[in-house]
């Protein structure tokens, strides 16, 4: 092998940026399709004709159901079309509601002051339609008192019980007992 022959790749190919998410125009293998779209007869056409029916109209023929028998394609402009969806995804996605979990954080020997106050916060995360978690973390040896932990815990969600009910009862997980508790009520 000569090492100063430069290695051959072939024919350089234009650079495509992104393949198309729906079969449109030639690109539909079927050879009959059912046909949807505006000022349209919808019913079942061979391709050739769909063809001829979108180009009359100077728009595209999308294949919008490729698995049914026969495929669905709807006459109208491959970018509108792809612009409507981006738009209905968005519109999903901000009806979508986030779930906000706020956690608040105990020692196994949580004074009544600071259970209190804490307390008072979980209430207003739960009266404003949040989830709560609240944790013991155990540090060190503290993991002894497991049971105070898990006691403090069930206190906690006892107090909670007319705004939120438990969604999970204590659950020691490492060095951390969880609860968590789901608003009864959520405003909106």
């Amino acid at each position: 092998m000569a090492l100063n022959k430069p290695f051959n790749r072939g024919p350089r190919l234009p650079f495509k940026k992104k393949e198309a998410e729906h079969n449109i125009n030639q690109f539909i293998r079927a050879t009959e399709v059912r046909l949807v779209g505006d000022n349209v007869e919808q019913g079942v056409y061979s391709l050739r004709d769909a063809l001829a029916i979108a180009d009359e109209q100077e728009l595209d023929l999308v294949e919008i159901s490729p698995n049914a028998v026969p495929p669905v394609c709807k006459v109208t402009d491959y970018n509108k079309f792809i612009y409507e969806q981006k738009k209905k995804l968005k519109e999903i996605k901000s009806n979508a509601k986030q779930t906000v979990i706020k956690e608040i954080r105990f020692g196994p020997n949580t004074d009544d002051h600071d259970f209190d106050f804490k307390l008072k916060h979980a209430i207003k995360f739960l009266e404003a339609g949040e989830k709560v978690r609240a944790y013991v973390h155990f540090k060190g040896r503290a993991i002894v008192y497991k049971e105070q932990g898990e006691i403090l815990l069930l206190r906690f969600a006892q107090a909670l019980e007319e705004v939120g009910k438990v969604e999970q009862l204590p659950k020691l997980e490492g060095k951390r007992m969880f609860l968590t508790v789901t608003p009864k009520g959520a405003k909106k």
